[in-house]
């Protein structure tokens, strides 16, 4: 078990980092919107409909994010798009060659990333998604 799967919050109790990571993003989004509702809109219908499934299936866009969002080292996004790839059917055999893609084109950095902060998030999910 991964030292990110229980923190604990003072409020709340114990908590795991990635449903708590992804918590924060919900909550910053939601903190955007008030303040910027067409532009925050705008984006999540643009994101919506580019994750809707077509000649690429939903599966293979969250692995396409995943790699991407390795590259870029956007911690966020890493986690949001591995647990939107297990929830499509994503095994670990796709995430590690998804990491391994990212890492050939982003060396070190993008390997490292794919190779703890992914695979313990692709862990967490696939854990939960047995249970």
């Amino acid at each position: 078990m991964d030292t990110r799967d229980t923190l604990y919050d003072n409020q709340n109790g114990a908590v795991n980092y990635f449903d708590q990571s992804i918590m924060d993003y919900k909550q910053g989004s939601a903190r955007l919107r008030e303040r910027l509702p067409e532009m925050t809109q705008g984006y999540f219908d643009f994101t919506d409909a580019c994750f809707k499934p077509g000649a690429i299936k939903e599966k293979e866009k969250q692995l396409m994010a995943l790699a991407i969002s390795i590259y870029a080292q956007d911690e966020y996004c890493i986690i949001y798009h591995t647990k939107g790839a297990v929830e499509h059917g994503a095994t670990e055999q796709e995430i590690m060659e998804t990491l391994a893609i990212s890492a050939a084109l982003g060396g070190g950095a993008a390997f490292s990333q794919g190779a703890t902060l992914a695979m313990d998030t692709f862990d967490h999910y696939q854990n939960q998604n047995t249970h």
